[in-house]
């Protein structure tokens, strides 16, 4: 099955993938729906970080990417609905992003963000998402 992740540099040597970190684990968003990941990566845009590509890939290749990366791949679904504050993550990235000014020379890092606050991140993940109705 193909799914859709969210790339920087795509197709050059300094290749990124986007990721987020949760609860420690670096974690890494397959897209059911292209149109998700298109949107999640506008909502990285609006937050002044690095525009990623949004890129079709087989869904085992990406998979293996991340066990040998040591990272764990996490399927968004069409029509997922967040049951907890980290889920809430995998459909609006955090307001606060990690430095990713030097991403391309980090051998062992994705691009990442980090969660900030839990009640404050809620509200601006209400307050985004208020604002795309």
């Amino acid at each position: 099955m193909l799914v859709h992740v969210l790339l920087y540099d795509a197709g050059q040597d300094s290749e990124g993938i986007h990721s987020l970190e949760l609860s420690g684990q670096t974690v890494v968003l397959m897209f059911e729906n292209r149109d998700d990941a298109e949107r999640y990566a506008g909502l990285l845009e609006a937050q002044d970080f690095p525009t990623p590509s949004v890129e079709a890939l087989d869904q085992h290749e990406v998979e293996l990417f991340c066990t040998e990366a040591g990272y764990e791949a996490r399927l968004v679904e069409t029509g997922f609905v967040p049951k907890t504050d980290d889920e809430r993550l995998m459909l609006a990235p955090p307001s606060s992003n990690r430095d990713v000014s030097n991403w391309q020379s980090e051998e062992s890092e994705a691009d990442s963000t980090q969660p900030q606050d839990e009640s404050d991140g809620l509200d601006d993940v209400r307050r985004r998402l208020e604002g795309l109705l």
